[in-house]
C-alpha cells in the first residue's frame, strides 16, 4: 500500500488535510482501542457518528478528544449523534448544530457543521448519520446538500455513516453532487461494515469541487493501526482521507 500523505501546509498556502470519519457506537466498546486508532491516523479533523448524547455526554466527548490528542469542536447530543473533533492545527471560525425533520417512530437525526481554517485554506466541515429508512434517508441527503451550500465556503468536506451502499439512491444523490473520495483515489480498504466481516461500504468521505483527493479508505496497514484495535473499538471501520485544499482567495 502506498503511503498516505502527512498533513502539511504548502508554500502557496494550500493545506494537505487528513480527515477521519468514524462511527464510534456511543463509546460502548473499547475506548482505549478507539483512541489508539484515532491517534495512529493523525487526523486534522474527525467527523464522528454516534457520539455520546445522554448523561454527561460533554464530559465523555471531551475525554475522547483528550485521549485522541484532539479538541472538541461541535455536535454530540445537540445533533443527535454527529460530532466534530479537530487538532490544534484547525482554527474554528464558526459552528452550527442542525436537527433534521424527524419521522414519527424513527430516530432523530442531525448534522454537525463547522467552518475552519487550516494553513491558508478555509474549509466547511459536515458530519452526518443518515436514516435507516430509505425514504427519510433520501430526503436527508437532499437537506444535507442544502445545508452545505448555506455554509457559504469555497471548499467543503462531508463524511459520515450513510446507511446506504454506493448503488443506493441516497448515496448516489450525494455522489452526484460531490466527489466520492474513495472512488476518486482509493487507498487502504474499501468496506467499512462490519469490522469482523467487512462486506459493505456504508461510510464515506465526499468533497466539493476544487479539492484534490490524495487517498481515501479504511486504514488497514497504516503504521500504528492494529487489526485487533479496529475490531475492538466499535462496530464500524473508520475511513481516512488525505485531501489537498486550495488556499482561500485573498
Amino acid at each position: 500500500m502506498i503511503a498516505l500523505p502527512d498533513s502539511r501546509t504548502e508554500p502557496d498556502g494550500s493545506a494537505v488535510v487528513r480527515v477521519l470519519s468514524y462511527n464510534i457506537r456511543s463509546l460502548r466498546d473499547d475506548r482505549a482501542a478507539l483512541a489508539r486508532v484515532i491517534r495512529a491516523c493523525a487526523p486534522d479533523l474527525v467527523l464522528v457518528q454516534e457520539a455520546p448524547r445522554f448523561f454527561r455526554w460533554r464530559k465523555a466527548a471531551e475525554r475522547l478528544a483528550r485521549a485522541s490528542g484532539l479538541v472538541y469542536v461541535t455536535g454530540g447530543a445537540t445533533t443527535a449523534g454527529p460530532m466534530i473533533l479537530s487538532s490544534l492545527r484547525a482554527r474554528v471560525e464558526r459552528t452550527d448544530d442542525v436537527l433534521l425533520p424527524r419521522t414519527p417512530g424513527l430516530h432523530q437525526r442531525g448534522l454537525a457543521t463547522a467552518v475552519v481554517r487550516i494553513g491558508g485554506a478555509r474549509l466547511g466541515v459536515l458530519s452526518c448519520h443518515l436514516s435507516l429508512a430509505a425514504g427519510e434517508r433520501h430526503t436527508q441527503a437532499g437537506l444535507l446538500l442544502e445545508r452545505l451550500k448555506r455554509l457559504d465556503v469555497p471548499y467543503a468536506v462531508v463524511a459520515g455513516d450513510l446507511n446506504d451502499r454506493p448503488q443506493g439512491r441516497s448515496f448516489r444523490r450525494l455522489a452526484g453532487a460531490l466527489t466520492d473520495a474513495w472512488a476518486a483515489q482509493p487507498w487502504g480498504g474499501e468496506f467499512t461494515s462490519t469490522p469482523r466481516d467487512p462486506h459493505q461500504r456504508i461510510d464515506a468521505v465526499f468533497t466539493t469541487d476544487g479539492i484534490e483527493v490524495l487517498g481515501c479508505g479504511v486504514p488497514h496497514g497504516l503504521p500504528g493501526v492494529r487489526a485487533a484495535d479496529l475490531t475492538a473499538a466499535t462496530d464500524h471501520l473508520p475511513v481516512l482521507a488525505a485531501l489537498r485544499v486550495p488556499a482561500d482567495a485573498p
